[in-house]
């Protein structure tokens, strides 16, 4: 077969021999990793209540030297994506085997003040004692921080958040506004999305990583409803209840147990397993039913 030549009569292979990559600039990659868990808190009332939590970095260099970031890092020329994703998590946080899909791609051109660099952002739900985290050469500090998202205005074309992080054992607290604004785009109905810092903020997010943070929290809320994604964040064999606070911890609204029973049923089987070692009545244990087929929960 006879090759094919451009408008400058060099075949494919010619062509590649004298193609200049210098000639062009390009941007870095990087990665992003989002780690949440739930864990158990001791209210005022000495009362346990799930929490949602996100694992963060201090970073150890410029830019934004000590301030808390999302672990992540530059992809090498040589290796993937996904490959990238778990190395930078392993050398920031000493975490790795833990099952993360991508998020969504960050492509603003002024956000990083030192190049022009396109993010990858990864998600994951992880139990908490499954996980040891250890600052790495790239991270001065890693923690877990506490995460809620609470409205606080609801107009007809906008609606106001907070978005807070609290750190695990400490005193710092990093908080946000969040402001949806909603347009019709044709038939469509588009959300304008602007993340700010409140004014008694003391720490700030590096980076564009609060506008991360509030996509995936958004995400877990959506995915939630109609993936499997909940029963990460639960031992292999767990009670209803046990998942129900799951489901309303990452939603941020209380749920009828029956009407959560009757939607979670097909996704659960029971075991032979009862709690035990508990004050009150032991409970029956379910696992995830590894061939349930997909449906919309609608919780």
């Amino acid at each position: 077969m006879e090759e094919k030549r451009n408008q400058d009569g060099l075949t494919e292979q010619e062509f590649l021999a004298n193609y200049k990559v210098q000639d062009y600039e390009r941007p870095s990659v990087t990665v992003d990793m989002l780690l949440f868990t739930i864990d158990d808190i001791v209210t005022t009332r000495r009362k346990k209540e799930k929490v949602l939590k996100v694992l963060l970095i201090k970073r150890k260099n410029h830019p934004f030297i000590e301030q808390w970031a999302i672990p992540g890092g530059f992809v090498d020329i040589d290796e993937s994506i996904e490959h990238a994703a778990y190395r930078e998590l392993k050398e920031e946080t000493n975490i790795d085997h833990v099952y993360m899909e991508q998020l969504y791609t960050w492509g603003e051109v002024n956000r990083d003040p030192r190049m022009r660099v396109i993010s990858t952002s990864y998600l994951a739900l992880v139990p908490k004692e499954d996980l040891k985290p250890k600052a790495g050469d790239d991270a001065k500090e890693v923690s877990w921080f506490y995460i809620k998202k609470e409205k606080i205005e609801d107009k007809d074309n906008e609606e106001s958040w907070i978005l807070s992080l609290k750190k695990e054992g400490g005193e710092e607290e990093i908080r946000y506004l969040v402001t949806n604004k909603f347009e019709k785009n044709g038939v469509l109905l588009v959300t304008d999305t602007m993340v700010t810092p409140c004014n008694d903020n003391k720490e700030f997010l590096a980076f564009d990583h609060s506008q991360i943070l509030n996509m995936a929290l958004e995400r877990l809320k959506n995915k939630i409803e109609y993936t499997p994604i909940a029963f990460n964040l639960v031992p292999k064999e767990f009670t209803l209840s046990q998942l129900q606070q799951v489901y309303e911890t990452i939603l941020g609204k209380k749920l009828f147990p029956a009407n959560f029973r009757k939607k979670i049923k097909p996704m659960v089987e029971e075991t032979q397993l009862k709690t035990i070692g508990q004050a009150h009545r032991p409970s029956r244990l379910y696992k995830y039913k590894t061939n349930y087929e997909r449906e919309d929960l609608c919780m």
